[in-house]
């Protein structure tokens, strides 16, 4: 797998786990709309968190519905969510400050161009 598709993937797994313990009885279509990925994309995911040991399902007790499920966070997907928060924070934050010198030399750009201009 390359390093984007590895990075993508972990980006996914941050951001399901980060869902589910704020919501843990969201169904796979809300998890699916709310981060924009395929309803087959979260079932996967789902499925490897849950044979990694990192959630737990579980049927939906209050629930008529008994095909629902409530997705609970081990103590080792605890542990997971909290190093999957560092590095995401890191990589963002180096996004950021690439972003930021970015803007910076656009700007210079145009300034430079806007004092060049002919009748100036």
């Amino acid at each position: 797998m390359s390093n984007k598709n590895q990075i993508r993937a972990e980006d996914v797994r941050f951001r399901v786990l980060r869902l589910l313990q704020e919501n843990p009885a969201s169904s796979q279509r809300d998890i699916a709309k709310a981060l924009g990925i395929s309803l087959g994309g979260v079932n996967y995911c789902l499925n490897a968190l849950v044979e990694k040991g990192l959630i737990k399902m579980r049927n939906f007790q209050e629930s008529n519905d008994k095909r629902k499920y409530v997705y609970l966070l081990t103590p080792k997907g605890i542990a997971e969510k909290t190093a999957l928060t560092g590095r995401f924070l890191a990589r963002k934050m180096r996004e950021y400050e690439a972003l930021k010198a970015e803007i910076v030399a656009v700007r210079e750009e145009m300034e430079l161009a806007a004092e060049t201009k002919p009748g100036r």
